[in-house]
């Protein structure tokens, strides 16, 4: 009886199994369908970048639980909620609304708020304290845009930008006249030519570099940062360039209308700034060689003050070059207008000032005379007078210098242990110097910068240019000439760009927990330091790329975001770019302020992947210029 149950059940229990199997098959393949339709009707979402930011976030501990239970009882043809529910605090309130950015008046195109010639008029003429930096109060800031003149067009590729600008960028022909005849800057047509002339070299730069390298060794490595003060046009820092000198070239917002303008129209390093009351902008031992051109600088005066300060910034064995009055006075004096006891004695004053400076004077001929700088001061302090002036400072505070005053002592130069050693170390030759760890990390100078620290910063910015060349292809095919890095660190992400045809201005915010603006000095590259709760010593649309590593999030609780970036779009030129790395929470706050000054903009994953919580937010400036029925 058993059997012949269990035979008539088992084709029972066979026919149930498939039917079942059957059943759950077709379910399945119900429920793909469906689902499969429901994401394809969904698909056209508009997923905003601020998809990055995390939303129904409180302080009760089980805040998590609730909103992943909100979030499967949610309807599928509900909307997703891609708002920001986490507020950054710290800035000024004002930055969290956006708003749509007006334009300025066309008579601002060429604004630059801390040298408003209006402005200046305040100050006193005494020591060009008139020209230095005197940024508008809070109540006095512009919230508009700078607007391009008429007809702007993108400038000239490097190199051809070193020899043409359009005039419709810098329409300014005062130049091309006042200096006619040293060739400064000519018009042709709808563009300016520099031929590359300076006061004192009317027949080029090139020639007039050549006649310095048969002084002294421009060539072989061992200079590679230049200072230039009272530049001009900045042809002598243009054609060092191709020497592989890059050079920091520094004059006034004055009556030579616009030269830094057209410096950096050109692709040269150039910034506003004067020889007044305040130190330079730069650290000590930072430049390998200073020049000074019929600069008109009076440096035989206040002590010797503004020679003082250039022995701050030379590196010891830096060379000091020279040119123009009162060298080679005997020949000049009659077309300097000035008498030949005059110009006898300042020659005479500056020779004796160099003396007491330890300096060495290495040649004087024809319009040139040129000094160097000893290694160290083992010599200079052991065979010095107690009652010689300048005297060598008590302090060594010889960096700092942002808005700090100049002194008329001299910097002290690191300790020696033998009169052959470098002090403050020696440096490899270029371009091994850009990747050989820096004197002032191997020497233990900066407290928490090691070798390792060094070597691991130089791979990261190594793997991040190259995520970037992903991001922004024109990186890699010369788009970008003029770069600016908000906040360079030890300088990696200009080392990264190294094999590129741009150079990159490197600021150190001042207040930073490190200097490290030396260290940058020390690789080969050039750079500043900078508050950027003020206006940068700039004229508008002089940088084609911004980089801006964590820069809002090193300024929260110091001042409002948004004159941050309007300071941003003032210097970046039409259709530039800029690179923002910050916490997603802050980035979408920039995004939203930029969509109002005519930005567009898309936050990337960080190159490490989507878990990430640091992003990149890539924006374009986008072209647009003044009316042209508006008048000046």
């Amino acid at each position: 009886m058993g059997k012949e149950q269990g035979g008539i059940r088992h084709p029972e229990l066979q026919r149930m199994r498939v039917t079942l199997t059957i059943g759950v098959i077709g379910l399945c393949a119900t429920a793909y369908i469906l689902g499969a339709w429901q994401g394809t009707s969904s698909s056209n979402i508009n997923l905003s970048p601020a998809v990055y930011t995390r939303t129904q976030c409180d302080d009760d501990s089980d805040a998590a639980p609730r909103a992943s239970s909100a979030a499967s009882a949610r309807p599928s043809g509900a909307p997703l909620d891609f708002q920001a529910h986490h507020q950054v605090v710290g800035f000024n309130e004002s930055s969290l609304a956006p708003e749509k950015i007006s334009a300025c008046r066309l008579k601002y195109s060429e604004y630059t708020p801390c040298h408003d010639p209006r402005r200046a008029r305040k100050f006193p003429k005494a020591m060009m304290q008139y020209r230095e930096r005197h940024c508008p109060k809070k109540e006095d800031l512009f919230r508009c845009l700078i607007p391009a003149p008429p007809n702007y067009k993108n400038p000239f590729k490097w190199p051809q930008s070193r020899d043409f600008a359009w005039y419709d960028n810098i329409p300014h022909r005062e130049l091309s006249i006042e200096k006619a005849v040293q060739n400064w800057i000519q018009v042709e047509g709808d563009r300016f030519r520099f031929p590359g002339g300076g006061t004192m070299f009317p027949h080029g730069a090139d020639a007039y570099i050549d006649d310095i390298s048969a002084l002294i060794p421009l060539t072989d490595g061992n200079i590679r940062t230049a200072l230039d003060t009272g530049c001009g046009v900045a042809s002598w820092g243009a054609f060092l360039l191709k020497r592989d000198i890059i050079t920091m070239s520094f004059a006034p917002r004055d009556s030579h209308e616009a030269q830094v303008q057209f410096a950096l129209e050109r692709g040269v390093p150039a910034m506003i700034g004067v020889m007044a009351t305040d130190r330079i902008p730069y650290p000590a031992r930072a430049f390998d060689m200073a020049h000074c051109s019929r600069c008109l600088i009076p440096w035989n005066k206040l002590d010797g003050m503004y020679l003082v300060e250039v022995d701050r910034v030379l590196r010891p064995g830096g060379y000091w070059i020279l040119s123009g009055p009162p060298v080679h006075w005997k020949r000049h004096s009659k077309g300097w207008q000035r008498t030949e006891e005059d110009l006898k004695q300042e020659q005479d004053e500056i020779e004796d000032l160099a003396k007491r400076l330890c300096w060495k004077k290495v040649v004087e001929k024809d319009d040139l005379a040129i000094w160097q700088k000893p290694i160290n001061h083992m010599e200079c302090a052991s065979s010095r007078k107690i009652e010689e002036t300048p005297q060598i400072c008590n302090s060594s505070d010889v960096d700092s210098a942002w808005y700090k005053k100049m002194e008329t002592c001299i910097s002290p130069l690191p300790d020696v242990k033998s009169e052959e050693e470098v002090a403050g170390g020696a440096l490899e030759k270029w371009p091994e110097r850009a990747f050989a760890v820096p004197p002032r990390i191997t020497q233990g100078s900066l407290s928490g910068l090691t070798l390792e620290k060094f070597q691991e910063d130089n791979k990261l910015w190594a793997e991040r240019v190259e995520y970037y060349k992903k991001l922004i292809p024109p990186l890699a095919k010369g788009r970008y000439r003029n770069v600016m890095d908000m906040d360079a660190g030890m300088g990696g992400f200009a080392a990264a760009l190294m094999k590129y045809p741009l150079w990159v201005m490197n600021v150190v915010p001042a207040g930073s927990a490190r200097d490290v603006l030396g260290v940058i000095y020390e690789r080969g590259f050039i750079g500043t330091y900078h508050d950027w709760c003020e206006a940068f010593s700039t004229y508008p649309r002089t940088y084609d790329l911004i980089h801006a590593d964590k820069v809002f999030s090193f300024y929260l609780d110091r001042c409002d975001m948004i004159y941050i970036l309007l300071e941003m779009d003032r210097i970046l030129r039409p259709e530039g770019t800029v690179i923002f790395r910050d916490t997603v929470e802050m980035l979408v706050k920039v995004q939203a302020i930029t969509e109002g000054m005519r930005w567009k903009s898309q936050i990337m994953d960080h190159e490490s992947g989507p878990f990430n919580p640091e992003k990149i937010l890539v924006a374009v400036k986008t072209y647009w210029t003044a009316e042209p029925a508006q008048k000046q």
